[in-house]
């Protein structure tokens, strides 16, 4: 039986480059950029790459990067925008929990909920952590956003999805949010790029600072900073908040 996030990313690579969440591409490899010095010697892996916008932007600028995705549909999306732009991408279709790579890339990228935090149990959830982890050098950083669980105790996840919804993009109704296990569960509805209208049963984990941290600390990485993610904006400058929808994570293995 299929999960609701491989059902979601059927025939939805077109639509989901027009959601309001994806548009802050440009600002956020401007971020990665800077955080790697604009080393263009470096391997990337973007986990969850979707339709490979943040893969495309970065390849365009001269880096050599690998976009990861489960939904065979999606990537079939990225490349169609890669090629139509003569670049030559390498997209591999893996699932995050079981990635064949072995101290690989010097720098792996998660963003807008790709793959972390969308699976059923906080132990896959950790799987990719892990398996991301592994796939990285010794000297590897992670770059990743992850719904922020502080957001939920003093806003309603509901009203700040409406908020940002355009016409024509997902909706999100009867959100309802477990204390017990941080995950949001909520009627997502949206529209596939034949025309169909889908209504999916979806639910999300939002994770406090200090889980990620800990998460983090067991897989070796020494230096970990955690910052309010704003879309297109990202900046080591945005202190976390109970306003900001998503977090920032940056990783080091080697902490200097």
């Amino acid at each position: 039986m299929k999960q609701w996030y491989e059902t979601l990313f059927e025939n939805y690579g077109i639509q989901y480059d027009n959601e309001c969440f994806t548009q802050g591409t440009i600002g956020e490899c401007d971020f990665i950029e800077k955080e790697i010095n604009y080393n263009r010697s470096l391997k990337i892996v973007d986990v969850g790459c979707g339709t490979g916008r943040h893969t495309i932007e970065l390849t365009k600028r001269g880096y050599l990067v690998t976009g990861i995705d489960l939904s065979e549909s999606i990537l079939e999306r990225a490349k169609g925008k890669a090629r139509a732009q003569n670049l030559h991408i390498d997209f591999q279709k893996h699932d995050a929990r079981q990635l064949p790579f072995v101290d690989e890339y010097d720098l792996a990228i998660m963003l807008c909920e790709g793959a972390f935090p969308l699976m059923e149990t906080d132990e896959m959830n950790y799987e990719i952590l892990r398996n991301v982890t592994r796939a990285l050098k010794s000297n590897g950083k992670l770059i990743f956003t992850t719904l922020n669980g502080l957001f939920p105790l003093f806003n309603s996840v509901e009203e700040f999805c409406a908020s940002k919804t355009r016409e024509g993009n997902a909706t999100y109704r009867k959100n309802t949010f477990d204390l017990m296990t941080f995950r949001d569960f909520n009627t997502t509805t949206v529209e596939d790029d034949l025309g169909n209208k889908r209504e999916l049963k979806c639910n999300e984990r939002y994770y406090v600072p200090p889980e990620i941290t800990w998460q983090l600390k067991s897989l070796g990485f020494k230096k970990i900073d955690i910052y309010g993610a704003k879309l297109g904006a990202f900046s080591r400058d945005n202190s976390l908040s109970t306003s900001d929808f998503e977090m920032l994570v940056i990783a080091e293995k080697n902490g200097i």
